[in-house]
């Protein structure tokens, strides 16, 4: 993209000599005389980088400098001074300058704080990006971490709304860590009982009769320790919505009394006679194969076809990579807030890391990682060094091994399949990485005869 920088000096040989050296560079260039000028320019341009003097008339470099940090935050300012006013500034770096050079200006030095100030303007814009992102997939999906913008995660989204207003008991699969109580949620919230209890049961936390007493409740006297008459989740739920996590887990026993309830909506206490009768919606979730556990006589078959009315399948966070940058932002920006830390985004080499890496423990594990590494980090913008060994694979540096003496396609083409490997076959983004264009990507993997070995990865 085309950067534009501002200079701002009321000296106007300094000012055409910094034009001509940052044109030259490749970048627009925008001129103001003082501070005040370079406030209106700022209302109706889109300026990238502001290079500034201290001492000017009507607006000092002092008091423009506040007000860019002010009311633009994300754009970076480099302060030019004479070697008498150093220390202003230093203090000017206090308040925000992303840094300073003295003059008489070194052009080699003033192109290096360029490009680096500008890759930090750059790191920000897809921060913000991302976060506009965030907050318009939250919109679709009730809040919370249930985000992806991939094509898997938008059929979830497509089933929850299709699904929310109706009655229909829906059976959530997907492995551990995953979101499956997130879209019990979004299911929840976007329902006519929005108003009403969704009352949540860990199954397989609780032992069998435990389990019975805690859904079913129990009259006083029932078993040893019920001094009191105690209503079950269901009871609490009446009228709500009732999620049962790891439903594969539970007792046969308990199986056939769950079926009652969603075949006549009723059941009795633990000890009980009197028949109850509630109006509830029940949300079963598993990372087990339940027809699996039917077929090997573990899991009831009529209870399955009861749940598995509507079925949503959650996708391992490894085979939706697009979404992690969207995840991490969403919790960097969660996190950040909440410790009060002053980080911003992630550097392009801890991003890919996040991409790249499989996820075992999928969405957890990632919040997890995020939530270290901003509590951790003494920077604006997380490093791979942030970030845990297993996922930046700093036990073997992370790099590609070249055996010494390797003739420079068949090196070229090592890389090739390494950065395909990592990034699940996705030759847009193997493409991006390795700094060449789509096309150029494809002629070596054909030059190489490797096109059959990523058909799956796609363009996206």
């Amino acid at each position: 993209m085309n950067f534009r920088i501002l200079v701002v000096d009321d000296e106007k040989n300094i000012r055409l000599g910094l034009i001509k050296a940052l044109e030259m560079d490749g970048y627009e260039v925008s001129a103001a005389e003082d501070g005040q000028e370079a406030l209106k320019i700022m209302l109706r341009e889109d300026i990238d980088l502001i290079i500034s003097d201290l001492r000017m008339p009507k607006l000092s470099g002092e008091d423009l400098l506040k007000k860019i940090v002010l009311s633009y935050p994300t754009v970076p300012v480099i302060i030019l001074t004479g070697h008498g006013t150093v220390d202003s500034a230093v203090q000017a770096m206090r308040d925000g300058a992303y840094d300073f050079i003295t003059k008489p200006v070194n052009l080699e030095r003033l192109g290096l704080l360029v490009k680096r100030a500008l890759g930090r303007r750059e790191l920000a814009r897809k921060h913000q990006e991302l976060q506009q992102e965030v907050s318009r997939l939250e919109t679709r999906a009730e809040g919370g971490e249930l985000l992806g913008r991939s094509a898997a995660m938008q059929r979830v989204f497509d089933v929850i709304s299709q699904v929310a207003p109706t009655r229909a008991s829906v059976l959530v699969t997907g492995e551990s860590g995953t979101g499956k109580e997130l879209v019990t949620n979004a299911l929840h919230a976007a329902s006519p009982r929005k108003d009403a209890p969704l009352v949540k049961v860990h199954c397989a936390a609780l032992s069998e009769s435990l389990l019975e007493s805690e859904l079913f409740g129990h009259e006083k006297g029932a078993f040893t320790g019920a001094a009191a008459q105690r209503k079950g989740r269901f009871e609490l739920a009446d009228g709500g919505t009732v999620f049962l996590d790891e439903i594969g887990e539970i007792d046969p026993s308990v199986q056939i009394k769950i079926l009652r309830v969603l075949q006549e909506r009723s059941f009795e206490r633990v000890g009980g006679e009197k028949t109850i009768h509630v109006d509830v919606r029940i949300i079963a979730a598993t990372n087990r194969d339940l027809k699996q556990e039917v077929d090997a006589g573990r899991f009831r078959e009529d209870l399955y076809y009861r749940l598995n009315v509507v079925n949503i399948h959650l996708p391992a966070l490894r085979e939706r990579a697009d979404d992690i940058p969207l995840l991490a932002a969403r919790f960097l920006e969660d996190v950040a807030r909440d410790n009060g830390k002053d980080v911003q985004g992630f550097e392009p080499k801890a991003a890919m890391a996040l991409r790249s890496y499989s996820w075992p423990g999928n969405i957890r594990e990632l919040r997890n990682v995020v939530e270290s590494a901003v509590v951790m980090s003494r920077n604006k913008y997380i490093t791979p060094e942030d970030l845990p060994p297993q996922v930046t694979n700093r036990d073997d540096d992370g790099g590609v091994r070249i055996p010494l003496g390797l003739p420079m396609a068949e090196a070229e083409k090592i890389i090739l399949r390494a950065n395909l490997n990592a990034l699940g076959g996705n030759k847009s983004r193997t493409a991006e990485v390795l700094g060449i264009g789509r096309k150029t990507l494809h002629r070596k993997i054909h030059d190489y005869g490797m096109e059959g070995d990523f058909l799956r990865g796609g363009e996206g």
